[in-house]
This record gives C-alpha cells, sequence and structure tokens, in this order.
C-alpha cells in the first residue's frame, strides 16, 4: 500500500502499475484542506492522475478535464469552452473555483474562468482534483457548485530533459521542452517553455469561423526538499496568445483578439510533526486581454481591453486538538485592481475599480466514535460590493469496515457579485442606456445537501455515488425600471432548484487493463420569484444535458504499445440568449476519442490521437444562429522524449 510520504509526485511509470485498492489510497487535499485518502474523502471527488493525462491524448486543460465525470464540458469554439458542474453552464459559468498551484483563475471581470488563458506543460502536472458540490466553507465565495485544484509536480520530479513535438489538422502545430536541475543539494529547479497553433472551427452552415488560435507560455519552478521542517516553493509563467473571430458571423469583417500575462507565487510551509502544520503563500498575478465586439447599427465595432492586477496573501494552520479534534483555520488577503477599456458596444463604470477581499475559516473534524467523524466549520468573507458573507457546513463521515464509506453534507455557499453582475453597461443611440448598472446587486445564494457513498467492492471493482439537492435565491435576472423600462439592468429576481445522481465505477478487467464509466443526471427548474420581473424567464443562466454517459478504456498491448479510448454520449441542451423567452436546442451527441502509443525506447514515446471520430463535426454549445460553431475530427501525432 502507498504510504503518504511518498504518493506526493508518483512517476506515471509508479501510476500505471497502481491497483485500484492503491489508488484509492491516494491521498487528495481539496476536500478538506488537509491530506487524506481519496476512498475516504466525504465529498463528490473526481481524482485525475498524470498517468491518465498522459494516455487521454489530451492537449490543453479544458479537454483534461473531460476525464472528470463529474463536470460539463463543452467546446464552443476553436478557443471557447464552457466548464461547469452540478449545471448553470454557459458562456459565463460562475459558480465553479478554478485553482492552479494555489492560484485563483477564477476572474471578477465576469465571474468564471476565461479557459484559453489557462495553459501548462501537461507532463508536469501532478493531479487534477475536481469536487462537485460546493466548497465555500474552504475555499470562499465562487466555490459555489464546485472546485477544480490543478497542482502540478515538485520540481525534484522532473529532473532531467523533455521534448515533445508534434501537429495534425485542428493541433496544426505545438512543441514543448522543460529541462529540470539542481542549483544546490537540497534547491531543484525547472523550466519550461511551450507554443501551439490551433486550426479554425467552422459556423454551423459550413462556413469558415476564422477562429484560429495560437497561445504561448514559459515559465520556472523552484523548490527545496532538505530534512528540514521548512519547505520553500517559488514559481511563475508567462504567458502570450491571439485569436481571430468574426464576431457577426460570416460576413463580418475577422477581428483580433489577444491575451498575455504572468503570475509569481511563493509558498512557505513548516511541518511540525505529521499532521501538524501551517503554510505562508503569496502571489501576484497580471492579466491583459483583448476581446472583439462587433458593431450594432449606428455603435461601430470595437475591442474591450481589460487588465487585472492581483495581489494575494493567503495563511493556514492546522493542528490535532486532543485526540479526537483535527482543526484548519486560516484568514486571507486578496486586492484586485481592474482597468477597463471601453468598446463602443460594453462599457463598465468605473472603468477602473479597486476591490479588497478579506476571509477567514475554521473548521474543525471532530471523531464522533471510531468510525464515524463530523466535520464542521465556516468562512466568513468580507468584499466591497455586499459586505460580509457567511458560508457554513457540516458532513458526517461513516466508514463502514476498511473498504466502504458513507457521507451527507449540508453546506451554505454564495457567489459574490462580479464586474459584469454590478457594472456593465451597454449604450444605445435611441435610448441613451439599453443595458445599465444599478449597483444593487446581491450574492447567489445555495443551500445544497449531499449523500454519497464510496467503496472498493473488492480488488478489481471500485465504485461511487453522490446524490444532490440544491436550493438557490438571488439568482440573476434582466429587469427593467418600472415607469421608463429601458434601461434594463440586471437583479436578484429568480430563483431555482436542481437535484441529480453522480455514478462512477472502475474494473480492472486484467493486470493491463482498466475499464471506467461515469454517468450523470442533472434535473432544473429555474423560476421568477413572486412579484417580480425577468425578461429572461429565468432561462438565460442554464444550458445543461439532463444526461451525460461516459465509458474509458486503457490497455497495455503487446510489443510496449498502449491503447486508449474514450466514449462520451451528452444529451439534448437546452440554451437561452440573454433575454430569451423560450429556449432553443443543442442537439444531444456522441463521440469517441482514440489514442494508441508506441514506446519506441524507454525515453522515446511515439502516439496517435484521433478524437471526434464518430462524426465529422458537431454542435457542444452556442445558440442556434449565425455565429454558432461546429467542433470537427482531428487527429494529431506526438513524439516525446526524456533523458
Amino acid at each position: 500500500m502507498v504510504t503518504p510520504p511518498e504518493q506526493a509526485n508518483l512517476s506515471p511509470d509508479v501510476l500505471k502499475k497502481l491497483s485500484l485498492e492503491q489508488l484509492m489510497d491516494l491521498d487528495v487535499t481539496s476536500v478538506s484542506k488537509q491530506p487524506e485518502p481519496y476512498g475516504k474523502a466525504p465529498a463528490a471527488i473526481n481524482v485525475i492522475t498524470s498517468d491518465e493525462i498522459r494516455r487521454s491524448g489530451a492537449s490543453s486543460l479544458p479537454e483534461v478535464l473531460r476525464l472528470a465525470d463529474n463536470l460539463e464540458v463543452a467546446q464552443v469554439s476553436s478557443a471557447g469552452w464552457n466548464i461547469s458542474a452540478r449545471g448553470f453552464n454557459s458562456s459565463v459559468s460562475d459558480k465553479l473555483l478554478v485553482l492552479i498551484d494555489g492560484r485563483s483563475v477564477y476572474t471578477p471581470l465576469f465571474a468564471g474562468v476565461i479557459w484559453n488563458n489557462q495553459d501548462y506543460l501537461l507532463e508536469d502536472i501532478n493531479r487534477v482534483e475536481v469536487i462537485s458540490g460546493p466548497g465555500g466553507t474552504l475555499w470562499g465565495a465562487n466555490a459555489m457548485n464546485g472546485v477544480i485544484n490543478i497542482t502540478s509536480k515538485d520540481a525534484k520530479d522532473t529532473q532531467g530533459a523533455y521534448v515533445e513535438a508534434g501537429g495534425g489538422t485542428y493541433l496544426q502545430d505545438f512543441i514543448a521542452a522543460r529541462y529540470g536541475g539542481t542549483m544546490a543539494p537540497d534547491l531543484y529547479y525547472r523550466v519550461y517553455g511551450k507554443y501551439f497553433d490551433r486550426g479554425a472551427e467552422s459556423f454551423s452552415d459550413g462556413t469558415g469561423a476564422q477562429d484560429s488560435w495560437n497561445h504561448g507560455q514559459a515559465g520556472f519552478r523552484l523548490d527545496t526538499d532538505g530534512s528540514s521542517e521548512d519547505k520553500f516553493t517559488l514559481q511563475g509563467d508567462l504567458y502570450a496568445g491571439n485569436t481571430t473571430t468574426l464576431p457577426g458571423g460570416e460576413g463580418t469583417p475577422a477581428a483580433p483578439g489577444s491575451s498575455s500575462g504572468g503570475n509569481l507565487l511563493g509558498r512557505w510551509t513548516r511541518t511540525f510533526a505529521g499532521d501538524d502544520d501551517m503554510s505562508l503563500q503569496i502571489y501576484y498575478s497580471r492579466d491583459n486581454l483583448v476581446v472583439p465586439f462587433q458593431s450594432s447599427g449606428s455603435i461601430p465595432a470595437g475591442p474591450l481591453g481589460d487588465s487585472l492586477d492581483t495581489i494575494d496573501v493567503n495563511f493556514q494552520d492546522r493542528f490535532p486538538l486532543g485526540y479526537s479534534n483535527h482543526v484548519v483555520w486560516g484568514g486571507e488577503y486578496r486586492f484586485t485592481k481592474d482597468v477597463v477599456q471601453d468598446a463602443p458596444l460594453v462599457a463598465f463604470a468605473p472603468d477602473r475599480l479597486d476591490h479588497n477581499l478579506f476571509s477567514g475559516f475554521f473548521q474543525d473534524e471532530a471523531k464522533l466514535l471510531p468510525d464515524v467523524t463530523l466535520t464542521f466549520g465556516s468562512k466568513i468573507e468580507h468584499n466591497d460590493y455586499t459586505g460580509y458573507e457567511y458560508e457554513p457546513s457540516g458532513r458526517l463521515q461513516w466508514n463502514v469496515g476498511d473498504n466502504q464509506m458513507l457521507w451527507g453534507a449540508l453546506s451554505r455557499a454564495v457567489r459574490m457579485p462580479a464586474r459584469y453582475d454590478h457594472d456593465l453597461e451597454e449604450p444605445s443611440p435611441v435610448y441613451g442606456q439599453f443595458l445599465d448598472d444599478q449597483g444593487t446587486f446581491l450574492s447567489e445564494v445555495l443551500v445544497a445537501y449531499e449523500l454519497g457513498y464510496r467503496a472498493q467492492l473488492d480488488p478489481k471493482i471500485s465504485t461511487s455515488i453522490s446524490a444532490f439537492f440544491n436550493d438557490y435565491t438571488n439568482l440573476r435576472s434582466l429587469s427593467f425600471t418600472p415607469v421608463t423600462l429601458v434601461p434594463l439592468y440586471f437583479g436578484n429576481n429568480d430563483l431555482g432548484q436542481t437535484y441529480g445522481v453522480e455514478l462512477t465505477a472502475d474494473y480492472q478487467m486484467l493486470a493491463g487493463w482498466r475499464l471506467h464509466a461515469g454517468y450523470d443526471y442533472l434535473w432544473e427548474s429555474i423560476w421568477v420569484a413572486p412579484g417580480q420581473v425577468d425578461l429572461s424567464n429565468g432561462l438565460a443562466e442554464t444550458a445543461d444535458p439532463p444526461h451525460q454517459v461516459f465509458l474509458r478504456s486503457s490497455m497495455d498491448l503487446p510489443g510496449k504499445s498502449e491503447l486508449d479510448a474514450a466514449f462520451r454520449w451528452i444529451d439534448t441542451v437546452h440554451n437561452a440568449n440573454l433575454g430569451a423567452a423560450s429556449t432553443q436546442v443543442v442537439p444531444s451527441y456522441a463521440e469517441l476519442d482514440i489514442r494508441l502509443g508506441w514506446h519506441a525506447a524507454p525515453s522515446v514515446e511515439v502516439s496517435v490521437v484521433g478524437q471526434n471520430l464518430l462524426q465529422n463535426e458537431h454542435v457542444e454549445g452556442g445558440v442556434p444562429g449565425p455565429t454558432q460553431e461546429e467542433i470537427a475530427r482531428s487527429v494529431y501525432g506526438k513524439l516525446t522524449c526524456q533523458f
């Protein structure tokens, strides 16, 4: 059985040889902010290992997230992705918190993640932990429906040189390199760089979308690994990319978009004992974005520019309290400076905004009986829009023997306003302002009820099932002023309820052949509160399939070869435009990805990946019309060398 000290950064060769029982004992940290075996973590969590990433053939972080059965992942353009958990998937998927090595990539401009800005050398990712369900008690506002925690490998585990290159139809060409070494006996480093070009997709009528995408990124990481109780990490990244779009569809001139930025993060951890430590993390990030907007009537086309600076300081302490309690507490301060260059069609008032976020949390894991544990706590945050927010939760866990676990949870979580909710304006040559900010938007509130079961049924079979009921208040609505009707504004006039089931199962068919199955069911109901108005009739916030089915096979073949296949079936999506009174349909679809890999030498691997092989093209999201794009079948080859 793998012991916790050996788990931090297991190599792909070790991971592929682990049994299902050993994988259930791998430690995860996202559920309680302290290491605990995946099989005993009381939450709906999927863990994506580095070996699964390699064998999937994924070439981007959104493609990696297709391996998480508890997410909804829809590609809507060459560079555009809609990703959410437990509903509310749309171009502004605003209820999912994403962290990369402890750094939040959730933008306060529109409350979501700009996925074409998020990249990493996938070879250097240690694991991805995906929690569906609220995580506000530990992670704060905006961890409303889920948390994605992406962690990279320590520099010690990426020593030597690594090079990859390849290309194909949609992923036209890519190259990446990394080198790791030592600067002192206990000081390890790595540096990396990568670049890719991705081709354009097509509109539903067959014309070209001209939305090609390129992106380059470079970075470094330093880690100490001495015998001392102190450990230090320093890491940073720089990136720049370009996209081209036809904002109004075929017949409009192509408009350029771009993104660039960087980050620098430092972390100090002091360990007093195995379950007694504290950490201090500080990071700075800067992100620049240019988004083209089409013309409307007499309003000309023009780009929206945004520059965001973030400084974040985070402290955490955990310690045992007596024999039966383990306490985790901490605090965080985040400062953001957002500067917007308004487009002719879209503006934010004020165009510059400084925002402060203060928070503190406390959580106690109390052992009520030898096999029963109650985890309770709360986070308190203060933001400049709505003041204080409270996010308490309680989780009850019953370990039924060594290999089975039942859990239940009751949680309150919030999504605090973004600038999109609070400060957005759209000018109109007729009305002066078509959409205005009223400065009255409140935080959206969720009360969630969850039940779950996870088990290692025998050495070859493991399974997990979770059920949830979510009750939402203060959901975003599109409202109007009682007298003049226009300008419109965003209010909190909608209510909602969702419930569903998430099921996963793994079967070790043979020593070199593993099968995986996943199924999600989601029911949603959003309605306007009595006596209130929403011009969208509660339809604009969701675009989610009721059913999702996932099947994967991972097989080792003779001759040092590997064959991996991933099938997905996504049910019909009922989608609505902002302000629409009725839904429009994105048809259900089935797709298949296949990867064939060959280890030509111990340090050389050749692979061919086919994606979306069942159809020439298909639609995954968006609204039917001139700007809806189809995702095409693609094939690429890849060569990797390590020395």
